[in-house]
């Protein structure tokens, strides 16, 4: 009898340590468990909707080129959250005080896996004196391939069935902790000859460079370089017609920043 006594006990003592447990471990697991009515000034543990924005001026350096030296820049911004982002990116170059190259790309970005967006959008290639303007529809993806390189690969399409590519790849290695090296690529491809802009059909041009930055911040970093440029195809004959180079070493200094 005390045998039973002691098993009903201890199956009555179960029980209401049940009863006690289960509301505690559903406040927990519960949306709007103790991180939100714990207190009313804790904030909330996750900010899906936050709208984040970020400016970065990848490039903005002097290139001492032949003939003449001249102003080159790359920038990029995006405003949006972890999944959908507007993302912009621009890049030319000046010289003498005025701008002989440039264009504006606007991309709807999505994340679609860890560290790559899939972007889509539309491209200008400016206007300057002479040069006609061109405009492209462009579908890319952008992010970080193994090993960390940055990738950024895009096709367009234009009018008059114009075609392109683009593909640009860079390194972050460090040196140390503020001394970083910058190996980068970029290749692009054109689908038909464009006279009016001095493009050749197939490989048009490429461009490899070494860059070797100091960051005083994370967000401000002044560097030194050297960039390989070449022309290829019917872009090099028509480069060595107008009397340009087709291969050209160039030395940089610049700086790099982003907010």
């Amino acid at each position: 009898m005390n045998g039973i006594r002691i098993e009903e006990r201890l199956m009555q003592m179960k029980r209401v340590a049940t009863a006690a447990v289960l509301p505690v471990a559903a406040l927990a697991y519960s949306p709007s468990g103790f991180a939100q009515d714990g207190h009313p000034d804790w904030p909330s543990p996750v900010h899906d909707n936050t709208v984040l924005t970020k400016v970065m001026v990848d490039r903005l350096e002097r290139r001492d080129a032949s003939p003449e030296d001249f102003t080159y820049w790359e920038a990029q911004a995006w405003v949006g959250g972890d999944i959908n982002k507007l993302w912009l990116k621009t890049e030319g170059a000046r010289l003498n005080g005025k701008t002989e190259d440039a264009e504006l790309e606007a991309y709807y970005s999505r994340a679609v896996a860890a560290f790559w967006d899939f972007q889509v959008g539309a491209r200008h290639d400016f206007s300057i004196e002479d040069t006609p303007a061109r405009n492209w529809l462009g579908i890319g993806f952008k992010g970080l391939a193994p090993y960390r390189f940055e990738v950024d690969a895009t096709l367009y399409a234009g009018t008059k069935g114009r075609s392109a590519a683009r593909l640009k790849a860079e390194y972050d290695l460090l040196l140390t902790q503020r001394l970083v090296l910058m190996p980068e690529a970029e290749f692009n491809l054109y689908g038909k000859a464009d006279p009016e802009r001095g493009l050749g059909s197939g490989l048009t041009d490429s461009a490899v460079t070494l860059r070797v930055r100091y960051e005083f911040a994370r967000e401000f970093a002044p560097y030194v370089g050297v960039t390989w440029e070449n022309k290829y195809g019917g872009t090099a004959d028509q480069a060595r017609a107008a009397g340009a180079p087709t291969h050209d070493t160039q030395y940089v200094v610049g700086v790099r920043a982003w907010w």
